[in-house]
């Protein structure tokens, strides 16, 4: 009879004999119960059972019983779909398995009966002088770490915890891992409040000593240093905490906290410390590849950041995407960007709330963070330097903030924090940093873009409004006028020009948009309609005004019968002398942007020069003329910004993923050489005829293959020092042609060449143009694996009024599919995975013609075969 038959059947002869309903034999492992066997427990009413003592106050109860050794039973409530009224709990020493009846009710006798074959499942009916020295060989061996996936460092590290309380009772306990200077708790047993606790090493004093003396703490409660142990999860009869370091070599790497009620005995001690020494290796390897997977999450997220961040059509987007990666990669959404107009007088902020990424416009003049930051390339929440300023958000116990600095200039700020304290360690900060680099050149490139666009847009509405009030003489018609443009063209709820009267007082005005009728009735009741109030500020001081919140502003005066949410004011000034205001409003907050503050300062402008005199009609032309050449350029930069964002975009694929396999390949490299070496040195002690030495050999020539691709992987990502001289493309090319003659033809293909005599020198890497163009060659023989024909040329072009070498590579394969063309250049893309390909030879091709400050063009026909052409200039 199996273990397994042998357990069901003592499960169902003592069901019956006690009269109960129902039974089974469930195991706590990784911090959930499963049920290993049972009798009579209906298969619906399982997964009930499961989501039942998944409870925590069930589980608690469960861990108690099996700390104490002793039976329990605890009522089940009448909405229970387990089918009785009461749970009895019978735990198996030893180990994290408790036998649970289910019974209305169960007597004495019934509950001695069941201890007794509880009792009878531990001890396995071994022979009573071999029972004890079995359980001490059991107990002794090392838990089967490596059998998890050594990525899921929760399940691993919970294995090891339940391990250890194995060998000792133990009232709770939790397992902490070593980050930076503090410990976090990563598994816990009875103990559910210590879940993700966070513990400075420094700020504790057990702590502090066990990590320098590398000795355990053992703690009574009568002990003076009971108050500064961490009193999370202890029972109030608890009497005895103890803290054991776990230590590879000199170093601490995790520490196992337990308590109980007693002391420990001393061979109980010694198999729990003997233990933890054994399994030391295992965790150490266990928080190395959780290491190793939070780098390379890292990693990827700087890809990301190249692939998705980069392709952003303006600066809201830019912000969504990257606090999408940033909430992804640091577990939160406490994060504020701040970029700087090109003026430096407004600042663009973007933060979370509720959820969502908002932008609000505010004044450089307020205390802004970036202008802290000029010495520094970081700071962390609680520096001096901001002292008064941080943190942003209410909540935030941890925070890292970070300049955004372009060319120089300090154009904004990153800040990122945490409701957790201490969330942020070295790595984090320093990947803050790179990612905050690579913004700042992005935002400054977008927000030129953005406001070279916003420019051409106001252009239109310049020029519309100058082309309807020069020559108007009547100060209401250019105040009515201007204001209905105004909200024609940027669709503003409310839009009003002001314009002095000869007295000085703001009486002559002119409303649009869809709100004015009701606040044209409203104003009749004023005396002067923009005395006080934001706009009456505007018109005494001379000094422009974003408000994002009225509400917030006591400055705002409202008006029956329209609520404004935002309010944006200009004044139009001559020198010093303030002729009028520019006034839009929106019942939304944050509702303008820096683009809409450049209109109405520009609209400003043009009507303080219609308002002073109209004897500027000349000039005025003059500027109209001006403005259009100027937006005819800006399209044109705008058009070549876009061409050169697509250059960046494909460098930083390559130096993102170059980075990557740099570290990738220099890591296998050494393994890979002792691997060839010592099977090189096992074949030559091997006779011919020995049966291994196919398998040796075998072993050779994938090694060598692999360290190929090693190989490979260093020319791609290594950036060499590059030789160049003058050098003829014909001698170049021939010299490929020569060395891959034999293998063009016993690959069945017919070479036809042709060089073009004329042909000037270029100024070329020699030995990096041979790499090009074996590559090419190469790449067509692979496209034709039934044979072909393969033509190689070279020509002199001209284009941009430039002329050029060519090179020309042309088979007859099976051609590339049109979906593919655009992504033939990315590292590790390749159509040749079934033939080997590694997807990095056309990647470096790429590379080397681009720094020849040449292009590489690709036509292809599926079933006909492709043709490369490599342009070099002269």
């Amino acid at each position: 009879m199996t273990a397994q038959t042998d357990i069901e059947f003592q499960l169902k002869e003592t069901a019956q004999l006690t009269e109960t309903a129902w039974s089974a034999l469930v195991e706590r492992e990784a911090g959930m119960w499963r049920v290993l066997s049972h009798h009579h427990l209906a298969k619906k009413n399982q997964p009930e059972l499961i989501k039942f003592l998944s409870q925590a106050e069930v589980d608690a109860w469960l861990c108690g019983a099996l700390s104490g050794g002793q039976s329990r039973s605890v009522s089940l409530p009448q909405s229970s779909a387990l089918d009785v009224g009461r749970l009895f709990a019978f735990p198996l020493k030893g180990m994290s398995r408790v036998v649970l009846a289910g019974a209305d009710q169960l007597s004495a006798d019934s509950q001695r009966l069941w201890r007794l074959v509880v009792s009878n499942m531990q001890n396995g009916n071994a022979p009573a002088d071999s029972s004890a020295s079995a359980s001490v060989a059991a107990s002794l061996l090392v838990p089967d770490l490596d059998s998890e996936n050594p990525y899921d460092m929760p399940r691993a590290l919970d294995r090891a915890l339940t391990s250890f309380l194995r060998l000792v009772s133990v009232q709770g306990a939790w397992l902490a891992v070593r980050r930076g200077d503090s410990l976090e708790v990563r598994a816990q047993w009875n103990a559910p409040s210590c879940a993700n606790l966070d513990l400075p090493i420094e700020s504790n004093a057990l702590l502090r000593r066990m990590n320098r003396n590398l000795t355990p703490m053992v703690v009574n409660r009568e002990d003076p240093l009971w108050e500064s142990i961490p009193h999370t999860g202890l029972k109030s009869n608890t009497k005895l905490w103890t803290c054991i370091p776990i230590v590879i070599g000199q170093r601490m790497i995790a520490t196992l906290v337990v308590w109980r009620t007693s002391a420990f005995k001393r061979d109980e001690w010694n198999r729990l410390t003997e233990l933890i020494t054994q399994t030391a290796p295992a965790i150490e390897t266990i928080i190395t590849f959780a290491e190793m997977a939070n780098h390379l999450r890292r990693l990827a997220m700087l890809n990301d950041f190249s692939l998705t961040i980069s392709t952003g059509r303006n600066l809201e987007q830019i912000a969504r995407r990257v606090f999408a990666l940033l909430a992804r990669a640091f577990g939160t959404e406490l994060i504020v960007l701040d970029l700087l107009s090109a003026d430096n007088r407004l600042v663009t902020e973007f933060r979370t709330k509720d959820g969502n990424v908002i932008s609000s416009l505010r004044s450089a003049n307020e205390q802004w963070i970036a202008s802290t930051l000029k010495g520094s390339q970081k700071a962390r929440l609680g520096d001096e330097l901001l002292a008064g300023i941080a943190p942003l958000y209410e909540n935030a116990l941890s925070g890292v903030y970070v300049p955004l600095r372009f060319r120089g200039q300090i154009i904004g700020s990153l800040c990122i924090e945490n409701a957790k304290a201490d969330a942020f360690n070295f790595y984090d900060e320093s990947l803050i940093v790179v990612i905050a680099s690579h913004l700042a050149s992005l935002a400054d490139y977008t927000r030129v873009r953005e406001e070279a666009e916003g420019r051409a847009r106001n252009l239109g509405l310049i020029h519309e409004v100058v082309g309807q009030v020069v020559g108007l003489t009547d100060s209401q018609q250019v105040a009515q006028i201007t204001a209905e443009l105004l909200a024609r063209y940027f669709a503003y709820e409310l839009a009003a020009v002001f314009i002095a009267d000869p007295k000085g007082n703001l009486t002559i005005g002119g409303f649009g948009g869809a709100s004015q009728n009701v606040v044209k009735r409203a104003m009749q009741s004023f005396e002067y309609p923009v005395s006080g109030g934001i706009t009456g500020h505007v018109f005494e001081t001379g000094d422009s005004v974003v408000v994002n919140d009225v509400l917030q502003d006591g400055r705002y005066r409202s008006i029956k019968g329209w609520q404004a949410g935002s309010e944006m004011c200009v004044a139009i000034r001559d020198g010093m002398k303030i002729l009028g205001i520019i006034d839009v409003e929106s019942s939304s907050r944050n509702a303008f942007t820096h683009n809409d503050f450049m209109a109405l300062e520009s609209l400003a402008g043009i009507l303080a020069s219609v308002i002073t005199s109209a004897d500027q009609y000349q000039r005025l032309e003059s500027t109209i003329n001006q403005l259009r050449a100027t937006q005819i350029e800006l399209r044109e930069r705008m058009d070549a910004q876009r061409k050169a964002e697509n250059r960046l975009l494909q460098a930083a694929k390559l130096a993102a993923v170059g980075e990557m396999a740099a570290g990738i390949a220099h890591e296998l490299n050494n393994p890979l050489t002792s691997v060839t070496g010592f099977a090189e040195l096992a074949l030559g002690e091997l006779p011919d005829e020995n049966q291994t030495r196919k398998d040796l050999e075998l072993v050779v020539r994938e090694a060598k293959r692999a360290r190929d691709v090693v190989r490979r992987l260093l020319d791609f990502a290594r950036q060499g020092e590059s030789t160049r001289a003058r050098a003829s493309l014909n001698e170049v090319t021939d010299d490929v042609v020569a060395l891959s003659r034999h293998l063009i033809h016993t690959s069945g293909v017919t070479l036809k060449i042709h060089f073009e005599e004329s042909l000037s020198w270029v100024m070329i890497d020699a030995n990096q143009i041979k790499q090009v163009a074996l590559n090419l060659v190469h790449n067509a023989l692979q496209a034709m694996p039934d044979g072909g024909a393969l033509e190689i040329t070279t020509a002199l072009g001209k284009r941009n009024e430039r002329d050029w070498a060519l090179l020309t590579v042309r088979d007859t394969g099976v051609g590339i599919p049109q979906e593919d063309l655009s992504r033939i250049f990315e590292p590790f893309f390749t159509t040749k995975s079934d033939r080997g390909g590694t997807g990095l030879g056309l990647s470096v091709t790429y590379g080397i013609v681009t720094d020849h400050g040449g292009t590489i063009e690709v036509e292809s026909e599926p079933g006909k075969g492709s043709k490369f052409t490599v342009w070099l200039p002269i």
